[in-house]
């Protein structure tokens, strides 16, 4: 079940960990742009989590970056969950309310190194395009952006 979630909480501030951590190990420090879990608890941020049977299994953020658009972040699903349709299902979710939400447009930045392939084939599946950076994003080699346009 995906819900909203605190991301103040024991077992998501466990799961973020392991987010960051893996970011850090793809990515030069500063290429990292997942957000820490005071970030995530900022107003224009709706964070949720996938659990099953009260277990943590993944999570996901949707940022309003204002003039409808709006950013997925910390998309992370747990090593031993991967390959079950969950980051799908969160992406899924995510883009619903966003659409709710009267949002025009949905973008994400991941890694090109190929630790990031999983993911870029996830969003690519459910209709997300490569486009330019967005928001405070440069250019950058460690960088892949990608766009929905929800009209």
């Amino acid at each position: 079940m995906i819900a909203a979630e605190d991301p103040r909480a024991a077992d998501v501030v466990a799961l973020l960990d392991s987010h960051l951590e893996l970011m850090n190990a793809l990515s030069p420090p500063a290429e990292v742009h997942a957000l820490d879990v005071e970030a995530l608890v900022h107003p224009a941020i709706t964070f949720v989590g996938y659990r099953v049977e009260g277990e943590l299994l993944a999570v996901g953020a949707l940022k309003d970056l204002g003039d409808g658009h709006g950013e997925l972040k910390s998309m992370h699903t747990a090593a031993a969950a991967r390959g079950l349709g969950i980051g799908g299902a969160l992406v899924l979710h995510l883009v619903d309310l966003a659409r709710r939400r009267g949002l025009t447009r949905v973008s994400l930045e991941t890694g090109t190194p190929e630790g990031f392939a999983a993911a870029r084939g996830l969003y690519a599946r459910h209709g997300f395009t490569e486009c330019g950076p967005f928001g405070d994003y440069v250019l950058s080699p460690w960088s892949t952006f990608m766009t929905l346009p929800l009209d």
